[in-house]
């Protein structure tokens, strides 16, 4: 099975600071990979270059979706990026707060749309049945986040674990391959943990690839099938969960023995 996702090389400079040196890594189809390491170690570094938000010094960056062009990332911007197939969320939660819950997530559909100018000023037939499409799409969508009764709802006033689960959703209206999730647990209680990981498996089992940064060690090691460890901007360790807890280095350094026999 060839790689969704294809990283080798991947280096970044900011002015002379190296935030990136070398990274290799690959996703494959159907699978939940993290990549962890303590703050500042590059892993948000790796998020914004694969999404076009950072443009990588050298190295190459692949990905090769079922039924779409392969794409070379290096060098296109993130609208682009997010066509080819590759979705993201955020460290801190990026919705429009103003926006109702279901508007939110038709945000995100944006990006798989026809409609132009002329058919959003005079609304010909096309472009109100897509319109009926898009909103039944993303309320299916705000069902598998559990937040289908509060479509009318104001983004702003969700709670916190609920305002996680929109963004991803959101993330799931571009119709990704590869869902890129940036610390989604940050901030949440245990009960809104543990939603979260149900519906973390339940996106992998819908068919798609997830890439995830995530502090919560415990998690990490229950959702993920391959771990890489960065540190400084360079990747130390790699391989399943079983391999890297008992990697001596990671579980002194970023584990923890408590987090190694759980």
């Amino acid at each position: 099975m060839d790689p969704l996702l294809t990283v080798s090389g991947l280096t970044m400079d900011f002015g002379g600071i190296r935030a990136l040196d070398r990274v290799d890594f690959c996703v494959f189809p159907g699978e939940i990979v993290a990549l962890i390491g303590p703050n500042g170690a590059g892993k948000t570094t790796v998020f914004n270059c694969l999404t076009g938000m950072h443009r990588s010094t050298s190295g190459q960056m692949v990905l090769t979706p079922t039924g779409r062009p392969q794409r070379r990332l290096h060098g296109l911007p993130p609208h682009r990026i997010t066509a080819a197939g590759l979705a993201r969320t955020f460290q801190n939660i990026r919705l429009f707060p103003r926006m109702s819950v279901l508007e939110n997530v038709m945000v995100g559909r944006h990006c798989r749309t026809n409609t132009k100018l002329f058919g959003a000023i005079f609304r010909p037939a096309a472009t109100v049945r897509e319109e009926k499409e898009t909103i039944a799409m993303c309320l299916a969508l705000l069902g598998r986040v559990g937040l289908a009764d509060q479509a009318d709802e104001v983004a702003q006033n969700l709670p916190y674990g609920a305002q996680r689960r929109l963004e991803i959703a959101r993330a799931l209206a571009t119709d990704p391959q590869l869902l890129l999730l940036d610390e989604p647990a940050a901030g949440m209680n245990p009960q809104e943990t543990v939603e979260l990981e149900a519906l973390i498996v339940a996106i992998r089992n819908h068919g798609l690839s997830i890439l995830l940064i995530e502090h919560d060690m415990k998690l990490v090691m229950r959702l993920a099938e391959h771990i890489f460890v960065m540190d400084h901007g360079r990747l130390i360790a790699k391989g399943t969960s079983d391999q890297v807890r008992r990697h001596p280095a990671v579980i002194q350094a970023y584990l923890g023995e408590e987090a190694a026999d759980a």
